[in-house]
């Protein structure tokens, strides 16, 4: 592979079997792929400098640490120039209780989702503290009732097929 920006199938192979299990070692890696563990070890600190892998990180069961309430949240601004979306942009660096945060099209300006102890929680720090963000023009916040499907794995298997 002589462009870095191309992954081939071992790449994809790698990072899906990396998705699936991170603390898997390079010989259990290289073991799914078909790669020596060398192979495997060159590959991701590829994969890591090229920024395709980001991060490596543990995932926590909210519930079990008692973070048991999670919200989807609809953010409207009043309005859209003077600066309104870039000071809310921000301001959303400054919630640990917002774990994503994205700008839309539609109806509303930004969709949150965001994890609370409770709902008191939930309503006096953070949609509270939302309220107050200098062009923020209302607030639509659905609780999650029950997790249906939730993931953190990227969809490979596309890849495989181009």
């Amino acid at each position: 592979m002589s462009d870095d920006s191309l992954l081939d199938k071992f790449d994809i192979a790698l990072l899906d079997a990396l998705q699936k299990n991170a603390d898997a070692t390079h010989q259990q890696l290289g073991e799914a792929v078909h790669l020596s563990p060398s192979q495997v070890s060159r590959r991701i600190t590829r994969l890591h400098a090229s920024g395709i892998i980001r991060r490596t990180v543990a995932l926590l069961d909210p519930a079990k640490i008692g973070l048991g309430v999670r919200a989807i949240s609809y953010v409207t601004l009043l309005r859209h120039g003077d600066d309104e979306g870039a000071a809310f942009e921000r301001e959303m660096a400054t919630f640990p209780e917002v774990l994503e945060c994205f700008a839309v099209t539609g109806e509303s300006d930004y969709i949150l989702q965001i994890m609370a102890a409770s709902l008191n929680d939930l309503s006096e720090s953070v949609l509270r503290r939302l309220t107050r963000i200098k062009g923020v023009g209302s607030i639509r916040s659905n609780i999650v009732l029950q997790s249906i499907k939730s993931s953190t794995e990227l969809p490979l298997a596309q890849l495989r097929r181009g």
